[in-house]
This record gives structure tokens, C-alpha cells and sequence, in this order.
């Protein structure tokens, strides 16, 4: 049996109508001016604090003596991820079961859009395509650096911030991509990954006072970024709900206050000593409430046991009243109906012109006294012919037949019981999709701009790829963007009809009754897609629908003769009303035959009025319904991972020194003092912690130390109590935005050498590729410790020593094989930990990697990821995978969970084939 070979089409969503200014890769900022690679200091307007009542805490005052002044450092690009390439990739792997060469293609211009090589280097002063954004820092200073650096004031549509909810330390803090399960005191779940902002109430150094000062903060910052019609949504729970709602009152004005949704969190109550709390709170606020960009949503309505809907109206445009029981229970009624209800004919005015006599079924009706027609004779006349006239039993009241397919929604309130959480959590404060797609959809049209200042496991970037929004996610863990990095890669989207596309046009004509566009079209996103919609049906557009007396005159054209005959047939004088609706047993089969041709014409006339109704009249759009087409599955598009700090990557030659001859900037910016003796401080108190407890590093003191490179000298005690020795460590600072590089290891581990000191300690935010594999010089160990990003907020939080702030990290072994004809392949063999006591390396296992990327065609200005392998971390092709089995083999789709890449790459001329990587416990 031949196999199928038509299967899913898989595209994806550009925005070739926006962009984004041209920033610097890691690779090209040692090409930056100096005046370029220096944080900006950004000042943002706080509100007059005489407008309005405000909240006050301890530090208010002092703070609004001034602006808010932000540092803005610029943003790197890391990686350049396309998941489509990757797909296509595989698709090809499949197709050529994995033995053709593998072709290098510029699948990547997606990315450029410059107009010349020489604007590469030209940063913040080109418009490059557009591509969304996950970017790794302290939000306030991503928010200002977005702000000034690259013109986004004013741009973004949407903020959805989901921050600490200030509770306790389970509820805002994961330690690995493999494992939601936090205990509070667990030394297991002591975090290895540098960047995480742990706001648990007990790390501010003011309590709820450090909280609203951080959060004022972001708000005000992210106030400066939305559009004049934009709106800003903040997830919170009850603890801090009233705190938050005060504070952005502040910030945006009461008067731009919209609405405080409640919506429903947990499936089932968990026991609650008091009162259980089901829910959060999400608090809406709009930049300019007179300028608001809104989108009312809608929900279908089930008007079941409600007795005002106590009318059956059949196909056949009969009606029949409702039995109580019929009224709570549909399904009681054997034959399918839609719900009605009868309602009065006369508005609450009154006009001379329509009193006047109106016949229905033989029966002649008039308005009550002193009242009139809602509508005019011909108006009346068309009414009558829907079958929308309906009189009481008594036959003196002349009443107007509402039907529940009429307006069979409701518009979304501010109470939402269905959007329990996921069953299938990636993140431990993880958000159920449906609040925040409502939040973006009432707020963003396809192509907006949405930002999340909180990214935690990319919900919010999830649900912006899949309604078209362009997004930039920010976070300081390194675990929520390997999490939300993995779930973009992987994602699979339904193809929504673009109303800008031939199918588009095709589909809006089929839904309208109308002829189709014959306009030229592009596939721009911002004309939106091709959504359902319900009719909005009234009274006043069923008068007005001139078709209906169309569609009336041809169908009596074929009615009457046959309703002759059957009067004939039978010896009556029936009228159409009078005419029954089942045939009598006694009846001969002629005039059975002309019952049956009769009433099916009949049912083809309405059914032919009631859609000509729901053509002609007002609709609302469902915009959580697009058309979908179901040829064509989506992945996510381009979208580029970021940092404040670069690691930066410089080829070398085959002797391992650098072939860059623009030297490596120094290692430290602006307030430098200041910096340094905030590190100090908290290197004393919290000390250097590895992967493993036993490892960490307790400094019993620590002293200034007048060095170029050493700046402190710090002591510990090495070994256990029995033949404990006291050890002396010289102290490196690396800047506080920027990367250090090998140069600047090597030149401080000589100085600590001469001084005498026993282990270099460095600390920094971000190290290059290369000082990864320097660990020892000579005598001296190379201790490289990241430093956590709560260190950029040292302010708010409180120095308990608890935080993990300085993290030694563990790098990834890899071994380069030769593949033959030139070609090589990389192996990741897992990851080397140094061990201080000893100063030996122990080696993990490959199954501590989450994943890890190649690209393969490396030249040296941006990485970009070529292959995708996840070994550790849950299948993110998981969904893709089943939708696309008829397109990827298992074998193509295996070869994504290996140590070994299934292609192979030319030697490059300088240095190793360039590779990343992400153990389960989030480490590149």
C-alpha cells in the first residue's frame, strides 16, 4: 500500500510590518564605543504625590525627593532561535532517512533586514525585522534599556507582570527544569543557577516596605513603555491585592482604574484552617482610560432553568410553551429546539405613525391604549413572515418572539470561574493560560506588542505567539527562561485564516454571504485574522431585511400550488397557518405526498429567512475563534534569547590565544566603589556556594586589598575541624554589566600568585566562553563565581546570608570527533565541577544536561541555533511530535535526545565548533 504522502504544511507568523532597533550580539561588543557599552541613567517622572491619596511606607518620602533614576545598560543578543528551521531540519532528516549532507542555508534572514554588512556594526542606529524577545536581567533595567536605548516609550500594547506575591519562599522559587517540588529548608533544593530573584517576604531588607518600593519600581518604568490606548495587568494574590491596587492608583491615577478580576486558581479547596481562598487577583489599569484599546469577549450563555425561556421554537418555525420540567431540562424535550421567550411590541415612546391594524394567523391585533408598534407596517409585515409574532393563548396580546440564538452570549465579566490551573505544571508558580490569553485579547490586536516584566515558565510569551502579539519576556532566573525557551521551541499552534490572505478573503465571503475581495493581499498580521462571530439579532434589523420579502415570493411561488392541491385533495379550505404539522392516518397517500412536499418547503423558507436574518444583521466577533486551517500546523517564529551582560565568544587559533586584536574593555563601570563594597559586603555575610553543601566557602573575614585586579583579600578555613587549615583568597570583582574575559582571569591570578594568596576567588554576573576552561594557574586554583542579579537590587533585599549570591559553577565537557572528509562532530560528555577542598574535578553525568545547541555554521557575529538537542528536560516536541507523525519518523525524532549530533560540520578555521549548553539545573 503506497503510503500518504500529503501531510501538515508547518509555517509560521512574521511581522514584516514591525521592527526592532539593531542591538549588539555577545560577539560584537568588544566593537562597541565605550559610550555605548556604559549604563545610561534613565529618570522617570513619578506621579505628583498631591493628586490623590496614596499608600505610604517606610522610605516613600526620601524616594520622591527625585525621579526615579534607572541604570540602562545595553542588552546582548545570546542566541537567535528560528523553531521552524528546526522542524524543517528534521522534516529533511526524515525524508533522507538521515544520509544526505546536510545543507547550510540562510534560513536565518529573518533576523537581519539591515541595510548593509557595515550596519551590523552600527548599533541603535538601524531597524533590523522583527523578532521576539526573551532577554535574562533585572527587569527595571531590561524595561529602561528598552525604554531609551531602542525608542520602545510608548510602543508596547500590553504589560501582564505577575510578581512575588510576597508570601512564602515555595511559592516563588524553582530549582530545577525537571522538578516543581520546592521544600522550604531543603538544602537539596539550594538553587545553582546565579540570576534568581527570590521576593519571599523574608529577603527584603524592609519587609512589605522593600516590596512596594520594588514594585513601584517596575510599574513606573513599565508606565513609560505603554501606548496611550495600552493596558497593564497585575496577577496578585489577596494578601497584597489592596497594597497593589493603592500603589497603582499612584502610578497610573485612579481615573485610569478599569476592573479587579477575581478568577478561580484551584481546581478543588486543598483545607484551610479559615475561610479558603479559591482565586487571584488580577488588577487592570489603563495608560489613558479616554484612549483604551478594548476588545469585549464573549462567552456562550445557557439559559436553562431560567423559566423567562419557557418557549420551544422547532425547525419547522412552530412553537409550543414549555412544561417547568422542559424549562430545567432540555433534554426532556425529545426533538431539537432553540429557547425563546415573548416580549412586548410596544417601546417605551410613543409615534402616531405606527398605530395600525396588524394580522396574524387570521387574527387582527392593535397596540394597547396610548402605546404604538415598535416598527412600521412593512417592518411589522416582515416580522410576521419570520414567524417572530406570537400572541398569547387568549389571542388579545400581540407579542414579539425572542430567540435565544438571537445574542446566544454574554459578555466576560469580572468573575471567572474557569481558568482553574494546568494538570501538567512546567513552573511552580505556573498561571493557567486562560486568564492571561483574556487579559491580551481584550486589550491587543494581532501584531500588538506584549511585555512580561515576569516571565517565570513563558506563559504569557506562549499565549502572545499563539494570537499573533509580538512579545518580549523578562526574567532573573536562568531555570524560568530555560523553562520558557524549551516550551517556545517546542510549541504547536493552530494556523489561524489571516484576513489578509486569499484563503482569508475566501472564508470571510463564506461566512457574510458576500462576493470575495478581490484586493491584493500580503499576509499582514495587523489586519487580524478571520474570526466567528455571533449574530447580534434584533427586532429593528429583522424589519429592515428587504431580503425576506425576497425569499418570501419565491418560496409561495412553489407554497401556494401546493397548498391547493392539498385543500383539493382533502375537500378543506386550509390556510398555511391552519395547515397541520403531521399527516392523518385516514389521509390518502396523494394528499400524504402533497403534506410532505408542502411542509419540507415550508422548513427550506425559514431556514432560508433565519440565515438570511443572521447574514443581515449585527454581529460581534468571537475573538478567542479564529478560523482555523486545519492543512497547516503553526510553530513559533524567530525569536532571540538576551542578556544585560554578554558571554562573549573570541575565536582563537590553534595554540588557544586570541585572534581579536581590540583588547577586552576593563573590568568594571561607573560607580565603582560604591559596587565593590556592596559585593564585599554581601560576599562576607553569604559566602561562595557550589553545587554541592559541602562545597561552600565561609569567609572569616574579609579585607580590602590595594591590587589592580585583587581588591580584597578573604580567609576561610579549609578541611574539617580535626586538620583544619586557615586558607587565604584573593577577591576579583568583575564590572557590574559587562562580561569578564580570560585576559582579566589570568592577570589577577598572577597577582594573587606574587601576593602569596592560596585561590583566586573571581565573582561576576557573566564570564566569557574561553575564561570557562581557565581553572588554574600554576599553583593558584580558579574559583569563578556567578553572582546572583538579586545583587542588582542589594537595596531592597535583606543580607541573610540565605541567598545564594555567589554560585561556582560546573562547565560542560565536550569532545570534538573527527567525522572524516574534513568534517567533525561534537560529543557533550556532561559537566566538570571543580571541588575547593581538594582541588579535583568531579564529573557529571550527560543526564544532568537539559539541553544543549550547536550551530554549525558559526561565523563568528551571532549564534544561532542550527541543532536543538534535549536530554535531561521534559520533551518539548512533545505536542509537535504527534501532530507531525507522518512528517518526522521516530528515528529522526530520536536523534533530538542524544549526546552526539546527528550531523556533522566542516572544521571551522578558528577555535571549536561553537556549542551551548543548559544542565537541568539551568547552566549554560
Amino acid at each position: 500500500m503506497a503510503r500518504n504522502t500529503t501531510g501538515k504544511i508547518v509555517e509560521t507568523l512574521t511581522y514584516d510590518e514591525a521592527s526592532r532597533k539593531n542591538i549588539p550580539t555577545a560577539e560584537y561588543q568588544s566593537v562597541m564605543r565605550q559610550e555605548e557599552q556604559s549604563p545610561i541613567r534613565v529618570a522617570c517622572e513619578r506621579r505628583n504625590r498631591d493628586l490623590d491619596p496614596q499608600l505610604v511606607w517606610r522610605g516613600k518620602d526620601e524616594q520622591d525627593w527625585s525621579d526615579l533614576v534607572v541604570h540602562a545598560p545595553p542588552l546582548y543578543i545570546q542566541e537567535k532561535v528560528h523553531p521552524k528551521v528546526l522542524i524543517d531540519d528534521l522534516i529533511r532528516c526524515a525524508k533522507t532517512r538521515g544520509k544526505a549532507e546536510y545543507q547550510q542555508l540562510d534560513l536565518f534572514a529573518d533576523f537581519n533586514g539591515l541595510p548593509d554588512d557595515n550596519a551590523k556594526t552600527e548599533f541603535y542606529q538601524h531597524d533590523a525585522n522583527w523578532s521576539n524577545r526573551m532577554i535574562l536581567g533585572d527587569s527595571l533595567q531590561v524595561m529602561a534599556s528598552l525604554s531609551e536605548r531602542e525608542g520602545l516609550r510608548g510602543k508596547v500594547q500590553c504589560v501582564y507582570i505577575d510578581p512575588p506575591y510576597g508570601i512564602k519562599f515555595n511559592s516563588n522559587f524553582q530549582w530545577s527544569t525537571t522538578s516543581r517540588d520546592v521544600r522550604d529548608g531543603n538544602v537539596d533544593h539550594i538553587t545553582r543557577e546565579p540570576e534568581q530573584v527570590k521576593a519571599f517576604r523574608d529577603t527584603w531588607r524592609d519587609g512589605i516596605h522593600s516590596y512596594l518600593t520594588y514594585l513601584r519600581d517596575r510599574l513606573t518604568v513599565a508606565r513609560d513603555l505603554l501606548a496611550d490606548s495600552g493596558s497593564i495587568f497585575v496577577q496578585i494574590g489577596d494578601e497584597n491585592v489592596h497594597r497593589v491596587r493603592a500603589l497603582m492608583d499612584e502610578v497610573f491615577g485612579d481615573e485610569n482604574f478599569v476592573s479587579q478580576i477575581w478568577f478561580r486558581k484551584k481546581t478543588m479547596p486543598l483545607g484551610a484552617n479559615l475561610l479558603e481562598q479559591m482565586g487571584d487577583w488580577i488588577v487592570h489599569y489603563a495608560r489613558r482610560k479616554e484612549s483604551i484599546k478594548f476588545r469585549r469577549l464573549l462567552t456562550l450563555s445557557s439559559v436553562e432553568g431560567d423559566n423567562h425561556w419557557n418557549i420551544a421554537v422547532f425547525e419547522s418555525g412552530l412553537t409550543r410553551k414549555l412544561s417547568r420540567l422542559e424549562v430545567d431540562n432540555h433534554k426532556a424535550v425529545n426533538e431539537d429546539f432553540d429557547p425563546a421567550q415573548l416580549i412586548s411590541m410596544s417601546p417605551i415612546g410613543y409615534s402616531p405613525h405606527r398605530v395600525f391594524s396588524v394580522e396574524v394567523n387570521g387574527k387582527k391585533f392593535q397596540p394597547a391604549r396610548g402605546k404604538s408598534w415598535k416598527t412600521d407596517e412593512l417592518g411589522m409585515q416582515r416580522l410576521n413572515r419570520a414567524k417572530r409574532l406570537v400572541y398569547y393563548e387568549d389571542g388579545e396580546r400581540l407579542r414579539y418572539l425572542l430567540r435565544h440564538s438571537d445574542y446566544p452570549t454574554t459578555p466576560i465579566s469580572t468573575t471567572w470561574v474557569d481558568t482553574s490551573a494546568p494538570s501538567e505544571m512546567r513552573y511552580v508558580v505556573e498561571t493557567s493560560l486562560k486568564p492571561i490569553q483574556r487579559c491580551i485579547l481584550i486589550s491587543t490586536d494581532p501584531g500588538d506588542l506584549v511585555l512580561d516584566p515576569t516571565c517565570g515558565s513563558g506563559t504569557t510569551a506562549y499565549v502572545a505567539e499563539q494570537w499573533g502579539r509580538r512579545w518580549i519576556t523578562i526574567d532573573t532566573s536562568r531555570v524560568a527562561l530555560a523553562l520558557a525557551r524549551a516550551r517556545i521551541m517546542g510549541a504547536r499552534y493552530p494556523y489561524y485564516l489571516l484576513a489578509d490572505s486569499r484563503d482569508g478573503q475566501l472564508k470571510e465571503a463564506e461566512v457574510t454571504r458576500t462576493a470575495p475581495s478581490e484586493a491584493p493581499t500580503c499576509g499582514d498580521i495587523r489586519q487580524g485574522f478571520v474570526y466567528e462571530r455571533v449574530p447580534h439579532i434584533t427586532l429593528k434589523s429583522i424589519a429592515n431585511n428587504a431580503e425576506i420579502d425576497v425569499i418570501w415570493e419565491k418560496f409561495q411561488e412553489t407554497l401556494e400550488p401546493l397548498r391547493a392541491k392539498l385543500n383539493k385533495a382533502l375537500g378543506e379550505q386550509w390556510e398555511e397557518w391552519e395547515i397541520p404539522r403531521d399527516a392523518w392516518d385516514n389521509w390518502p397517500d396523494k394528499a400524504k405526498d402533497l403534506h410532505a412536499q408542502w411542509w419540507k418547503q415550508r422548513i427550506a423558507r425559514q431556514k432560508e429567512i433565519d440565515a438570511s436574518i443572521a447574514a443581515k444583521a449585527d454581529y460581534e466577533y468571537l475573538y478567542d475563534k479564529p478560523y482555523e486551517d486545519n492543512k497547516k500546523v503553526r510553530v513559533a517564529g524567530p525569536f532571540t534569547v538576551e542578556s544585560l551582560s554578554p558571554h562573549r565568544v573570541l575565536a582563537v587559533d590553534e595554540n588557544d590565544e586570541l585572534i581579536d586584536s581590540l583588547a577586552e574593555p576593563a573590568a568594571g563601570y561607573g560607580e565603582e566603589r560604591d559596587f565593590v563594597r556592596m559585593i564585599l559586603e554581601n560576599l562576607k555575610t553569604a559566602g561562595v556556594q557550589q553545587a554541592h553543601r559541602e562545597d561552600k566557602i565561609n569567609f572569616s573575614s574579609i579585607t580590602p586589598w590595594p591590587g589592580h585586579f585583587v581588591c580584597a583579600e578573604g580567609r576561610y578555613t579549609e578541611g574539617d575541624e580535626d586538620s583544619a587549615t586557615e586558607k587565604r583568597a584573593a577577591i576579583f570583582i568583575g564590572p557590574e554589566f559587562g562580561t569578564v574575559s580570560r585576559p582579566d582571569i589570568v592577570a589577577a591570578a598572577r597577582e594573587a600568585g606574587d601576593a602569596g594568596f592560596d585561590v583566586l576567588i573571581a565573582c561576576a554576573f557573566n564570564y566569557d566562553a574561553h575564561s570557562s576552561e581557565f581553572n588554574k594557574l600554576g599553583r593558584i586554583p580558579v574559583l569563578k563565581a556567578r553572582m546572583n542579579a538579586d545583587l542588582h537590587m542589594a537595596a531592597d533585599l535583606k543580607n541573610t546570608g540565605k541567598g545564594n549570591l555567589f554560585v561556582i559553577f560546573g562547565e560542560p565537557d565536550i569532545d570534538i570527533l573527527d567525522a572524516g572528509d574534513g568534517q567533525i562532530q561534537v560529543k557533550i560528555n556532561g559537566v566538570d565541577v571543580f571541588h575547593p577542598n581538594t582541588g579535583e574535578v568531579r564529573s557529571d553525568g550527560a543526564d544532568g544536561i537539559a539541553c544543549w545547541f550547536i550551530d554549525t555554521d558559526y561565523n563568528e557575529e551571532s549564534f544561532f541555533v542550527r541543532h536543538a538537542y534535549f536530554l535531561g528536560a521534559n520533551d518539548p516536541y512533545k505536542a509537535l511530535k504527534t501532530t507531525l507523525k507522518a512528517e518526522i519518523n521516530e528515528d529522526a525524532w530520536a536523534t533530538r535526545c542524544t549526546v552526539t549530533p546527528r550531523g556533522r560540520s566542516t572544521s571551522p578555521k578558528a577555535g571549536a565548533l561553537p556549542s551551548k549548553s543548559s544542565t537541568i539545573l539551568a547552566m549554560r
